[in-house]
């Protein structure tokens, strides 16, 4: 009998999934996993055949990360276009390969002072229209593959210029040689790449230590649900969790 009730719970849990599966799924994404990783972790665990996502998130950001579910993933470009903020964290004297604290170093500056009325003066600079060139590490595909890829075998190609707008960027706390900001921006807007060219006009150098998206349109942190949460969940608890489109 208990065999039963449980394939007859389940049934059910497939046959809602299949009709009402469908919707957005507002992810806190933990540090070291990938975007592809949380996708991957929901399509297995929740049995959801389509599942996306509407803006990468790097290995070392947290927070943020939208997920589509069933037929919302046809939306994933209208997400895609929304703007972002974020809560980050620059170390200055410190420039590395990969503009954060993933790579490895290739010019580390000694001796040298940064104060906190130098370091708002350059931030208020970087707080408009901008072009931005896109990192070598970075999703953009080249030639029908990623540059990350291409970075990992050493690679190095031309970027095309990318016009992107910062509205907010401001100074949260200031702790030399660590800067902490948060800074909301337009799609497309890479914090690593910020960051680096913050370093080179305040002459040191710096890179991303720490990234955290706390926006993404409409979508805020305070929706979002922990992984450890859906490992605890049923896949019909899931289904309290998603946002309808």
């Amino acid at each position: 009998m208990k065999r039963l009730l449980f394939c007859l719970e389940f049934t059910i849990g497939q046959s809602n999934g299949k009709l009402n599966m469908d919707g957005i799924l507002v992810v806190d994404k933990p540090v070291e996993w990938t975007s592809h990783d949380v996708v991957d972790f929901v399509r297995k665990r929740f049995h959801i055949k389509k599942v996306g996502h509407s803006g990468t998130l790097d290995p070392l950001a947290t927070g943020v990360l939208v997920l589509l579910l069933g037929r919302s993933t046809k939306m994933a470009k209208k997400f895609m276009e929304e703007d972002k903020e974020y809560q980050a964290t620059l170390t200055l004297g410190i420039k590395t390969d990969t503009s954060d604290s993933y790579g490895n170093i290739l010019e580390k500056k000694e001796g040298f002072c940064v104060s906190r009325e130098e370091a708002e003066k350059v931030f208020k600079e970087f707080v408009g229209e901008l072009i931005q060139v896109p990192p070598m590490v970075s999703a953009i595909r080249h030639k029908g593959k990623r540059l990350y890829e291409l970075a990992r075998q050493g690679k190095i190609v031309e970027r095309k210029p990318r016009n992107i707008r910062v509205y907010e960027l401001e100074i949260l706390k200031f702790n030399f040689p660590e800067v902490s900001f948060s800074v909301r921006c337009s799609k497309g807007t890479y914090i690593r790449t910020l960051c680096e060219e913050i370093g080179e006009k305040l002459g040191c150098g710096a890179h991303l230590s720490m990234l955290r998206r706390i926006m993404s349109g409409d979508l805020s942190i305070d929706k979002a649900v922990t992984i450890e949460t859906l490992r605890s969940i049923s896949r019909v608890e899931l289904k309290g969790f998603l946002i309808a489109v």
